[in-house]
């Protein structure tokens, strides 16, 4: 799979609106065929940091960055952040998330 961990700061006056701007974006792209999942997270030290969980079959992120809906959030997204989001994005050897196996569980 494509794994994929990006950081987005924005704009103070664009904290709380921030999961609003990209809300039809997400819907979109957890609809597309292939895409594992995308989830949004906020940082806990910097409330305007966002960090967006993604995955997808590795055929399938090719068709996600030639979506529409990709293309418009790449022009919707810039006003709202202070600098251009920084990315991991590597293909991995998994189908999903595991266990951590350093944990147990009490019984």
């Amino acid at each position: 799979m494509i794994f994929i961990v990006a950081k987005f700061t924005v704009k103070p006056e664009w904290s709380d609106r921030w999961l609003d701007l990209t809300r039809d974006f997400t819907e979109a792209t957890r609809q597309e065929p292939g895409n594992l999942w995308f989830d949004w997270s906020r940082s806990v030290d910097d409330p305007h940091q966002f960090v967006l969980v993604e995955a997808f079959h590795d055929d399938a992120a090719g068709s996600h960055v030639n979506s529409s809906h990709f293309s418009a959030a790449m022009k919707a997204m810039p006003q709202a952040l202070v600098k251009i989001p920084e990315v991991i994005s590597e293909k991995i050897d998994a189908e999903g998330w595991g266990p951590l196996g350093e944990m147990t569980m009490p019984e």
